[in-house]
């Protein structure tokens, strides 16, 4: 699909997702800012090393407008103390009607990567409010991939675990991923033309609150499932990573 094309069916989504919410009166703003030790990003290895990741929203009603991106914090790549990457994303999020305790989200994240270019996904998933909040989430790139990837979710939270002290409670969040390209999708990635898991992540947060912030430190782990993708080699890098991370963030 052509740019053009792809701004014309992006167009078109915002403003119907405008006119769904044209009754909503609630506005809030989200600040966020993680650290993390690597970037990884659905099994590819964008920075192995520090990266800091800002990002900001505001939610009217079920609408939400984003705007996030990523900063080299080491010369690893080339680009201390530069942005690698802009992500630009709207979203709609409501209750299945008739069917309790089904969520879903439709959305559209445009990437901009200033030394490679640009591309954009749309995307629609559901989550289930039930034990373990099993979720299926389907990303199409409508730009320059024209594939699709697929992640499985399963997550849960606990409120508190420990308390640091009176007043400071510690919770637990765990939470773990499949991610599944199309042919397409692994082809123009990672050079596998063949539809296929490609990577499987785990994550273990203990969030915690602190004059009106949330802190989250988080250990993770994602490898790559494909011995096809890991033979391709296509980011010169390990195909199994930890690396630890850092999340704040505040409701307004």
């Amino acid at each position: 699909m052509t740019t053009r094309t792809g701004l014309l069916v992006t167009t078109l989504f915002l403003t119907t997702l405008t006119h769904a919410v044209i009754a909503e009166q609630a506005i809030g703003l989200e600040l966020t800012a993680d650290f993390y030790s690597k970037y990884i990003w659905r099994g590819q290895n964008l920075n192995d090393d520090y990266a800091f990741q800002p990002g900001a929203a505001i939610t009217y009603g079920g609408l939400t407008a984003a705007i996030w991106g990523s900063l080299d914090m080491t010369n690893i790549n080339g680009n201390a103390g530069e942005f690698t990457e802009h992500d630009f994303t709207v979203d709609y999020s409501g209750d299945v009607p008739g069917i309790d305790g089904l969520g879903y989200s439709v959305g559209v994240i445009h990437y901009r990567f200033p030394s490679i270019g640009h591309t954009t996904e749309l995307y629609w998933g559901f989550a289930l409010d039930a034990p373990l909040n099993p979720s299926v989430t389907v990303y199409h790139d409508i730009d320059e991939i024209n594939g699709t990837y697929i992640s499985l979710g399963l997550s849960h939270s606990i409120d508190k675990i420990v308390e640091l002290t009176p007043g400071l409670p510690v919770g637990l969040e765990i939470g773990a991923s499949l991610g599944i390209g199309s042919s397409d999708y692994n082809k123009g990635y990672w050079g596998v033309n063949d539809t296929r898991p490609n990577d499987l992540a785990f994550s273990i947060a203990f969030p915690m609150e602190v004059a009106g912030w949330t802190f989250a430190p988080s250990i993770n782990y994602v490898t790559l499932i494909s011995n096809d993708m890991r033979r391709s080699d296509a980011y010169a890098r390990s195909s199994d990573y930890f690396f630890t991370g850092l999340s704040l963030s505040k409701s307004f």
